[in-house]
């Protein structure tokens, strides 16, 4: 039954307030996923001994949990209460961080990570949720452009706030979280307001195959370069992939309440909006998993001058984004974004042409990436926003939310395979050589230390490659992003 208590108005101080937690609760589960690529040098080369492949699912293990549950976790919200999802998801977010502080193998770093994975999406789509209930309708675009900076500056505060606990062990970085995390949950026990709950069946078993589909298809992708794009545990991933996304079409489209129903993807706008959400995310945690062990292993920085070096993509975010909605309003939706794609792709592609050059001209390219995530994530976050009823909040967080988690996920696994891929191409040859080449530069120091120069250049050659390619796939899916939002405001009545 759904709950008849009406909201109490929120005065405008708590407003501010309410706004404040919400978007500190975003850019903590956000940044994680830009926090751990700065560790990765460092996990490589500890007791944990991972290797390449599993080093990248360390980092997208977490990633791949949140984007798979963040709508359930947002429908959850809408049926158990906005709130109270909140807070627990804060909670799991502490208990799975510790969990990675403590993992003496890769097995439990898996686990830590997929339990803080669950926590992040019960945290991100409710901050929607609550924020959208604490804000009149007349500030909700004013207060979401500003979450949605905060969503893109949590990359950037991850990675600054992850090189200053890098300074001791890996360690540090998962016990911080777990501070961070904690100290969130009493703000947010403080300052959010309840909101009306509304009866919602939870769907399992499209939850179920949604996680499968989606594991399925970034086991291919990263597992293809080693084991061979047509060998049968690749082919057979995709496949897999394949087969239960289709299942899922089929019983999300007959089921009474769906994680996600398809049919809404009918509306182009909303479709069109979703993948572009996903599309930005792709290129921009792509270059954050290759800019952190570039700069470690190209230029030979300490972990937090890597972090401090991300700054010049924040800029953008912290000065320009409120002005993001009045830019919409005069120069359209379709004009807006295809600046956004243009110039997010330009910036990846001159990172590649700068790896080598004094850091400002790195540094410009972040800017240029920067100016593209300031169009893109404000614009997106309200063409998604826009698409659902409010009474569907949390659904409409968790679409927005999902979407830009699996474009990170994505990011990582093909850009992560990529770099991968030349890296090892490039390696030089080790005289009596014996196994398999080395997939990370800890594996190729440790085989041939005499050779560190021409590892390191290898390794920046793949870096070069892959921020290449995440430029092409951002302007060429951005492209369709426009096309089909463009086409759904013609057919518009």
């Amino acid at each position: 039954m759904t709950s008849t208590l009406a909201h109490p108005a929120v005065s405008a101080r708590r407003q501010g307030a309410v706004l404040a937690c919400l978007s500190v609760c975003t850019a903590l589960v956000v940044g994680f996923v830009a926090a751990i690529n700065l560790a990765v040098p460092r996990l490589a080369a500890s007791s944990l001994h991972p290797s390449a492949d599993q080093l990248l699912w360390i980092v997208d293990a977490y990633v791949v949990v949140f984007a798979c549950l963040v709508i359930p976790a947002g429908a959850a919200g809408d049926k158990f209460g906005r709130k109270g999802t909140l807070l627990t998801g804060l909670a799991v977010v502490a208990a799975g961080a510790l969990v990675s502080a403590v993992a003496p193998d890769v097995a439990l770093m898996l686990v830590g990570r997929a339990l803080t994975g669950v926590g992040a999406a019960c945290v991100l789509p409710n901050c929607v949720g609550v924020l959208l209930h604490a804000t009149p309708p007349e500030r909700r675009t004013h207060a979401l452009a500003i979450w949605a900076a905060a969503t893109g500056i949590g990359g950037v505060v991850g990675n600054i706030g992850g090189g200053a606990l890098l300074g001791g062990s890996w360690r540090t970085l998962f016990v911080g979280v777990a501070v961070v995390a904690v100290l969130c949950l009493a703000w947010a026990a403080a300052v959010a307001p309840r909101s009306a709950r509304h009866a919602r069946r939870l769907d399992l078993p499209g939850t179920v195959l949604f996680v499968a589909a989606v594991v399925a298809l970034l086991l291919g992708i990263i597992e293809g370069p080693e084991k061979g794009w047509s060998s049968v545990p690749v082919v057979t991933a995709f496949a897999a992939c394949l087969v239960l996304g289709v299942v899922w079409v089929l019983l999300e489209a007959r089921v009474r309440h769906p994680m996600l129903d398809p049919r809404l993807f009918r509306d182009a706008r909303l479709a069109g909006a979703s993948l572009g959400m996903a599309v930005a995310f792709f290129g921009t945690f792509g270059l954050f998993y290759v800019n952190a062990s570039l700069l470690q292993y190209g230029r030979g920085w300490s972990v937090l001058r890597t972090g401090v070096a991300i700054i010049p993509v924040t800029l953008p975010l912290l000065l320009g984004s409120r002005h993001v909605p009045a830019l919409v309003k005069r120069f359209g939706v379709p004009a807006t974004l295809t600046a956004a794609f243009v110039i997010t792709s330009g910036g990846l592609a001159g990172l590649s042409f700068t790896t080598d050059l004094a850091y400002p001209w790195y540094g410009a390219c972040l800017f240029v990436v920067g100016l593209g995530i300031m169009l893109a994530g404000p614009t997106l976050t309200a063409e998604i926003a826009a698409g659902l009823p409010l009474e569907r909040a949390g659904v409409a967080g968790g679409l927005q939310s999902a979407t830009r988690e699996l474009g990170s996920a994505l990011g990582v696994a093909v850009v992560g395979t990529i770099l991968t891929a030349s890296f090892t191409h490039h390696l030089p040859h080790v005289p009596g050589g014996r196994g398999p080449a080395p997939r990370t530069v800890s594996e190729a120091l440790g085989a041939a230390p005499g050779e560190h120069s021409a590892i390191t250049a290898a390794f920046t050659h793949g870096a070069d490659t892959a921020l290449r390619a995440a430029a092409l796939i951002t302007l060429l899916a951005g492209v369709l992003v426009v096309g089909g939002i463009t086409r759904a405001q013609r057919a518009a009545p």
